[in-house]
């Protein structure tokens, strides 16, 4: 999810659900630690809980970034070892790691040993020519026995040759059914699980099959209100629906402040695209802020009358 979920994009999502926990994007351990670009840590009080997402493979550096993601307060510092994108290969993290798993562990380790937060884990099945079979018990081994407690596995394999990021995320096959024999193995550890996920009706299936958490990233992305809006009611059993309309005026002082800092109305507005996916009205309001967010000019009242657009449906209100 680099380059999606920055702060502007959690603070929507956490308008939209009280309880999901949000994860930053992938944010790498030298460029905290050797670029000293801290601002990538910045987040919003109200997002919380939140955890950081890391990217590294050199323990002593994940461990400083640890340090400065405990400091700036998140509450989970998360080691990705599922990213399967070029750059984050040539940098030696991300699914790359599945072949190391003493690496990985050591990574953890130090961790753990430098922060008092929940250190935890996000993998693939394995990667290449890989035995997921084999793999994946002992990958869960080592970093268990380093301390992890959390893991977040995608149940699919990563091809670091041959397949782009994108085609990683569809043509490999799922394999959900040996991710939850994982919890039969690894009774004490808290699985979730990543990759296909589209809807709350799917997640509560893995969860009452006996897993612990479910991640879900594009969906909730591009249609985040039909994910997020009623997951406090139907997953964590609150008695809270949220209303994308309310959201879209919840979020209107939080524009005010961004652009009174410098910032665009784009910014903000290119994650509120799929507010209203699958609603009438839809298209006229992905069009209208489409159209309308990068002109230097472009405030809260673009995204006013992009709503009205909307309102004018009389079926675009979430019941």
């Amino acid at each position: 999810m680099m380059d999606w979920t920055d702060k502007h994009c959690r603070y929507l999502h956490r308008l939209l659900s009280g309880e999901a926990l949000l994860y930053t994007e992938m944010v790498t351990a030298p460029a905290l630690v050797r670029g000293g670009a801290l601002h990538l840590l910045e987040f919003s009080p109200e997002e919380f809980p939140v955890a950081l997402q890391l990217g590294g493979s050199n323990p002593v550096e994940l461990a400083a970034a640890a340090r400065l993601g405990q400091a700036a307060g998140y509450d989970e510092i998360n080691l990705n070892c599922g990213c399967p994108s070029d750059r984050v290969q040539s940098g030696t993290f991300g699914a790359v790691l599945m072949k190391d798993p003493g690496r990985v562990a050591a990574c953890v380790a130090e961790m753990r040993a430098a922060v008092d937060v929940d250190v935890t884990v996000k993998c693939r099945i394995g990667v290449d020519d890989q035995d997921p079979e084999e793999v994946l018990p002992e990958f869960l081994a080592r970093i268990v026995a380093a301390g992890c407690e959390r893991v977040t596995i995608h149940a699919r394999k990563a091809w670091l040759q041959g397949l782009s990021p994108k085609e990683n995320r569809d043509i490999p096959p799922l394999d959900y059914d040996l991710v939850h024999r994982m919890k039969g193995l690894f009774p004490n550890l808290h699985i979730s699980i990543n990759g296909g996920v589209t809807s709350l009706e799917q997640a509560r299936t893995h969860l009452e099959g006996g897993l612990d958490g479910v991640m879900i990233g594009r969906a909730a992305y591009h249609q985040p209100a039909d994910i997020l809006s009623t997951a406090d009611r139907d997953i964590f059993g609150r008695d809270h629906v949220s209303d994308p309309v309310d959201v879209v005026h919840a979020m209107l002082p939080y524009i005010e402040a961004h652009l009174s800092a410098g910032g665009r109305l784009h910014q903000i507005s290119r994650h509120m695209l799929g507010l209203f996916a699958g609603r009438p009205g839809a298209r006229a309001w992905r069009r209208h802020l489409s159209e309308g967010a990068a002109r230097k000019q472009a405030g809260p009242e673009l995204v006013e009358a992009a709503l009205a657009l909307v309102a004018m449906q009389p079926e675009a209100r979430a019941g």
